[in-house]
């Protein structure tokens, strides 16, 4: 069976012996960057291993012209690629990656998968929760896969630089859809965001919005429904947060729902308000 998007934890018990399955286990903390791995080695499901937000799915170096490109800027696609195979990855895997968080740092690396050409994967519907919810077993067993083989093939998705938002201020061509909660989105909340707003004209959906109470994706329809309200067409929306994380929630979500083509900003909201001169806006969206 093709798996895309989700991955229920009753069928993700049933691949488990799978030989294909490779399953990661995202959980982190942006307060804590240790908090993650010590979570992972206490326990998680077996046959996981730890994907690290700051170390493995990030690369902090300055740009090319020493610029900061934001809290969680993406590797280089080969340098990802190496991290994949490290990790068992193959070209015929089928990834799984989770996490506790309502899928704000394993969304990232279902994004990223994806941003390397590869389809087979999906994240754990209702996370770590859902998991232990129906009492599956967890364990603090590491495994050491065999190298993958997994190779760079084109992108599945679009990302915007900077450049291309500043452009789209003076242009506006697409929806800026911010998936930050709403009292950072409006300004009110310093402590994670030392710049408090958003960027002028954008629209804000915050990435749980996307969730059931129990911590699961809302179903399609009703996705299709709700996004379709902010955006006029996924190919002219950029999505963003506050570093390229939880934003890509609802770019699962709009794929969830049909809603494909969607581009997204990786240096977003830390990038984009760490140069002053860039425009800043506060309180609710236009």
């Amino acid at each position: 069976m093709s798996y895309t998007t989700l991955i229920s934890a009753d069928e993700l018990v049933h691949n488990q012996s799978n030989p294909a399955l490779v399953l990661l286990d995202c959980r982190a903390d942006l307060q804590d960057p240790l908090a993650g791995a010590a979570a992972f080695a206490t326990s998680h499901i077996p046959v996981a291993q730890h994907a690290d937000l700051d170390i493995d799915l990030s690369d902090k170096t300055a740009g090319a012209h020493g610029e900061f490109r934001g809290r969680h800027p993406l590797p280089a696609r080969e340098k990802f690629i190496e991290r994949l195979r490290s990790w068992g990855v193959n070209s015929d895997s089928l990834v799984v990656v989770y996490d506790a968080h309502g899928g704000m740092f394993a969304a990232r690396l279902w994004w990223m998968l994806r941003w390397v050409g590869h389809s087979q994967v999906a994240l754990l519907d209702g996370g770590l929760q859902a998991w232990q919810a129906m009492d599956f077993t967890m364990t603090s067993r590491k495994i050491s896969p065999e190298p993958g083989n997994i190779t760079l093939r084109p992108s599945l998705v679009p990302t915007v630089s900077v450049e291309d938002v500043m452009r789209n201020l003076a242009q506006p061509e697409r929806i800026i859809l911010d998936a930050r909660a709403a009292d950072r989105f409006r300004g009110e909340n310093e402590i994670i965001d030392p710049v408090a707003g958003h960027i002028p004209g954008a629209k804000n959906r915050w990435f749980k919005d996307n969730l059931q109470a129990d911590g699961r994706f809302k179903p399609a329809d009703q996705l299709r429904t709700e996004l379709s309200a902010l955006i006029t067409s996924p190919e002219k929306t950029i999505l963003q947060c506050g570093s390229g994380a939880s934003a890509c929630v609802n770019l699962l979500a709009m794929e969830i729902a049909g809603l494909s083509g969607a581009a997204l900003y990786p240096g977003s909201w830390s990038e984009w308000s760490a140069d002053p001169a860039r425009p800043v806006a506060t309180g609710s969206a236009d």
